[in-house]
């Protein structure tokens, strides 16, 4: 059945992930400690379609981890038409707007921001990338190395996430990212992507209140709503990270 085959190929990425990714999820997690203890900020900005939600405000998870959430539209509610040559671009390709957009964020030398991006080779995540690091941000991709590989970079540097940020976590997942063969359809479906990145997400969480704790610090930590005594416990924990950042 093509359940079980996703179950087994899953199981194989999720231990790949857990042998291969154990030694930067872990160096990655003292930076980010070091970092909160000095009075850097943690966040995140992801093109991609899980750590913005998945990562972010969930029980059991750091209150310290904070998203940068981009938002950008055009309405132009006209009668439909062709218009010839004419190609849509996304903001995910237009240079110069990660200069904007980390312009606008809360974000200063000594601080530590995730970019995620499966591909990687858009110039947006590539472009925020270094254009954080110009500014003394420590960066952490997470991204898909191998899919990664197989592709051509569209910012003008040539180079792809993985090869631009300080610390790289990758998924694991393939090129083309997804797991089980499906001939009546042509293709594979069933992608690896989202759930490796959010195994590395709260492997990292873990390792990240681990290295607070050893450093005598107490991080700060959402309680489900549903949980008794939630409410004060929240209270507690957003003015101490408030205070102290962590």
């Amino acid at each position: 059945m093509m359940m079980d085959t996703y179950f087994a190929k899953m199981k194989e990425t999720l231990e790949i992930i857990e042998t291969t990714q154990r030694e930067n999820i872990l160096k990655a997690a003292q930076v980010i400690a070091d970092s909160l203890v000095q009075g850097g900020m943690w966040q995140v900005l992801d093109t991609g379609h899980m750590l913005m939600h998945e990562g972010v405000g969930r029980t059991g998870g750091m209150m310290a981890l904070r998203p940068i959430l981009v938002t950008c539209e055009v309405n132009n509610p006209t009668r439909q038409r062709a218009i010839p040559g004419k190609e849509t671009m996304y903001y995910t390709q237009v240079p110069g707007f990660a200069a904007f957009v980390l312009n606008r964020a809360n974000l200063k030398a000594g601080d530590v921001l995730i970019v995620g991006s499966v591909s990687g080779y858009e110039v947006f995540p590539v472009d925020v990338a270094l254009t954080a690091k110009s500014m003394g941000v420590t960066t952490i991709a997470f991204t898909s190395v191998a899919y990664s590989s197989t592709l051509n970079s569209r910012h003008p540097s040539g180079k792809k996430l993985y090869e631009v940020c300080d610390i790289v976590l990758d998924n694991c997942a393939k090129a083309g990212d997804t797991l089980v063969p499906c001939p009546e359809l042509g293709i594979e479906v069933c992608p690896s992507s989202g759930i490796g990145a959010s195994y590395l997400m709260w492997a990292l969480q873990a390792s990240v209140m681990e290295a607070l704790l050893e450093r005598g610090k107490t991080p700060s930590v959402y309680l489900s709503n549903h949980a008794p005594g939630a409410s004060e416990h929240n209270r507690v924990a957003k003015e101490r990270y408030e205070t102290l950042g962590y």
